[in-house]
């Protein structure tokens, strides 16, 4: 991966942040299917005692397949029951605002959104269907509130031609590009080759002050990072931008606040409109404690002002499973990512097939969540990602092709919120270039991109 080699391969495996991978339920789209809506403690969104008069609760309780709890998402952004939609009482927009049932009347009260991460964001307000005071107790009346990416605000909503809980794979699937050494490649010619609309682009950090810019020396517009971007999105396709990675001034280190690092975050956001963020943990400036709960508490403060931004972070991982002491970290304090995504690949000595540690190991971090955020396994598996690096690792592993199609096919039958690599700069074979600029492998052009490209989520 050379993130050794060079002073921003590390954040090869940045998990590309990706976009929110937003569903608006909208006219001209058609109505999911009807069914369960189900939560925090595996229960089910509920219509109290299955009354259909306006003004109804609608609450958690133990799923039992009643008609109370057969919801129906609808092409006019409305999600229904008993013939009556999903309302904030008295199109209200503060947090602990109810939700009800009440009759259909168009208004923004009854418009919801069904993102990538599970989240049900009401248009009105902006804010999230959430279980109150994470309450598991039956008759627990549901609200709205500020969108944390909590385990109390996700749900599984009935998926039909509409869309509903899988990922968007042309934002699932951005590989890495870096702009800042060697001779990167034409985005657009990889987009052109293999379908591929989307990639991560790294890394954003500090100038040595709270102040983020490509690589920390190129300016945050104007330069060839900025022309990537809109070449890419000329071509139809769109940019995750990447902070942090293995070499650099790292932004969480140097804004010495929470409430400044959430400003830096948001400085990139507003000047690209960018979807999604990814945050590339895979440095010793990380280990420090009270780094990581400035980074967790700026996610958050992001999160809330951004609902619609899809928020990755990327950790490393041994061939079992990350460590999870971020990942608890961030359970405790509130925060969910959309997903975390590990680096699988580093564990050290050549001739191991590296498809099946990543295997291992990604399955280490859904138990890592399951035991964190009390997620079930298909929820687990929905908020991980895989960010792998194509051919020759720092520690002389390969990760084959073939090795490509078995992560692929992993995260089709678990439906991960991410698969990516570091990086489309590596794609080719070794002609010429750098450490970093090729695979190291016998290979054509775009074979590792060809092999994401199909990932359908």
């Amino acid at each position: 991966m050379g993130k050794k080699a060079i002073a921003v391969a590390g954040a090869l495996a940045l998990t590309a942040v990706t976009t929110t991978l937003t569903m608006t339920l909208s006219p001209g789209i058609a109505s999911a299917a009807t069914g369960q809506i189900t939560g925090y403690g595996g229960k089910c969104v509920d219509v109290a005692g299955s009354n259909s008069a306006n003004g109804t609760p609608v609450q958690i309780y133990d799923c039992n397949g009643t008609t109370a709890q057969q919801w129906t998402p609808g092409s006019d952004g409305t999600i229904r029951a008993l013939g009556k939609c999903l309302d904030v009482t008295a199109a209200g927009t503060a947090d602990g605002t109810k939700v009800q049932l009440y009759d259909c009347n168009g208004t923004a009260a009854q418009s919801w959104t069904v993102t990538a991460a599970q989240q049900l964001i009401n248009t009105g307000s902006g804010k999230c269907l959430d279980a109150t005071d994470w309450s598991t107790t039956n008759g627990t009346q549901l609200q709205i509130w500020s969108c944390t990416g909590a385990a109390n605000q996700q749900w599984s909503v009935p998926a039909g031609s509409g869309g509903g809980n899988t990922p968007s794979a042309p934002m699932a699937v951005a590989p890495y590009l870096y702009e800042g050494w060697g001779s990167p490649p034409n985005p657009t010619d990889i987009m052109s080759a293999t379908g591929v609309k989307w990639f991560t682009l790294a890394f954003v950090l500090s100038n040595g002050t709270c102040n983020p810019q490509w690589d920390g020396s190129r300016p945050l517009t104007g330069g060839v990072d900025q022309s990537a971007v809109t070449a890419i999105r000329s071509a139809g396709g769109d940019v995750i931008p990447s902070f942090g990675g293995y070499s650099g001034n790292k932004l969480e280190q140097a804004c010495t606040s929470a409430s400044a690092l959430a400003g830096a975050y948001q400085q990139v956001i507003n000047a690209y409109g960018f979807k999604a963020i990814d945050i590339d943990i895979e440095a010793d400036a990380y280990s420090d404690p009270t780094v990581q709960q400035r980074t967790i508490d700026a996610l958050k403060t992001i999160r809330s002002a951004n609902p619609s931004v899809t928020i990755y972070v990327t950790i490393g991982s041994g061939q079992s499973g990350p460590d999870t002491s971020l990942i608890n970290r961030a359970a405790s304090s509130g925060f969910a990512p959309d997903a975390w995504t590990i680096m699988p690949f580093d564990f050290g000595g050549a001739g191991q097939n590296m498809g099946n540690l990543t295997v291992q190991a990604a399955e280490g971090l859904k138990n890592a969540l399951t035991s964190a955020y009390g997620y079930s396994d298909d929820t687990a598996y929905r908020h991980s990602g895989i960010s792998s690096m194509n051919g020759v690792t720092d520690q002389q592993e390969t990760v084959t092709v073939s090795d490509f199609t078995t992560i692929l096919n992993y995260a089709t039958a678990h439906h991960l919120a991410r698969l990516t690599f570091w990086s489309a700069n590596r794609d080719r074979p070794c002609t010429s270039g750098g450490a970093d600029s090729c695979s190291g492998v016998s290979q054509q052009n775009w074979d590792y991109t060809k092999i994401f490209a199909g990932y359908t989520g």
